[in-house]
């Protein structure tokens, strides 16, 4: 039986705990709170934005749950059979951007989707994921982002979930345009519905519990490493990858949009600064052509 207070209860309580993570790390984060309805539409959410601190630059979670008449083209574009239903779209999505180069910024959305037409069941599935992009690479870090997101696949769906997913998470965010992941990858997963509902909506949790667990050792362990302005420059400079692929590439975001979302809610995962530069290349023998080189090639970093 699907259960749309207990999916939003668990949302709101992991958006919660996040936030409380992320402010006790960093004294210095400054948090503003937005509670919004969808105008002309339905639903809303509850938005956290938290900037200006010592370890993270900018750091947002929203919480949304909306519903509405018709799904929007980005919905439906792979799922033509659902045009015309009725909708409700539950999720959180977070991107933390940190302030020192050496900090991966970070993804993670989780989400529950729910389209109806009368006379015939519900079609639900569940999706999200957590992924990391690093600036400067480590090895012992990519592993260990991957062995939690292997241990949060532990128990659900075959003994290749994980592959699965972390497969799916390198062919989705990849920048066709510039024939490059935007970083090391984690997971992603989408219409999920075949194990049935308790153990989808088991799985989404675990995803959802896993993510601190699998981040915030890896920010303690290089937030404390000296920088100059050369590392802080390519820092910026990587940024525009992700900002790129955001508006480009991103479902979520076109989903947003496109049914109508809070506009300044969607693009808080941009962040604060960003540069662009002509036909830039690393240097070779770098530490910033070590990411291009070793980082941002999709491959096996559980391998022994």
């Amino acid at each position: 039986m699907i259960e749309i207070d207990g999916i939003k209860q668990y949302l709101l309580s992991l958006q919660e705990r996040i936030c409380n993570a992320l402010i006790q790390l960093d004294g210095g984060l400054e948090l503003k709170e937005d509670e919004w309805e969808r105008e002309g539409a339905g639903g809303g959410g509850r938005s956290r934005v938290m900037r200006n601190g010592k370890v993270f630059e900018q750091a947002g979670i929203n919480f949304s749950h909306v519903h509405g008449d018709s799904l929007p083209p980005s919905a439906t574009a792979h799922r033509p059979e659902l045009a015309g239903r009725s909708f409700q779209a539950l999720g959180n999505s977070l991107v933390i951007h940190p302030l020192n180069p050496y900090v991966p910024t970070t993804h993670m959305n989780i989400r529950f989707f729910m389209a109806e037409k009368e006379g015939s069941d519900p079609v639900w599935w569940f999706g999200g994921g957590f992924d990391l992009t690093p600036y400067y690479g480590f090895e012992e870090d990519a592993r260990y982002w991957h062995e939690k997101a292997k241990a949060a696949c532990a128990g659900f769906g075959g003994d290749d979930t994980y592959e699965k997913y972390k497969k799916w998470c390198d062919e989705y965010f990849y920048l066709k345009h510039r024939e490059e992941p935007r970083g090391i990858g984690g997971l992603f997963y989408d219409d999920l519905n075949e194990w049935g509902y308790d153990s989808c909506f088991a799985f989404m949790q675990s995803v959802g519990d896993h993510f601190l667990k699998a981040y915030l050792p890896i920010v303690i362990k290089r937030t404390e490493i000296s920088y100059s302005e050369r590392e802080r420059e390519f820092q910026l400079y990587r940024r525009g990858r992700y900002v790129e692929f955001n508006l480009i590439h991103d479902r979520g975001t076109l989903f947003g949009l496109q049914s109508g979302g809070r506009t300044e809610s969607i693009l808080m995962s941009l962040p604060p600064l960003v540069r662009w530069e002509y036909n830039w290349q690393p240097r070779p023998g770098t530490p910033e052509a070590e990411l291009y080189d070793v980082f941002l090639k999709p491959q096996d970093w559980l391998k022994d």
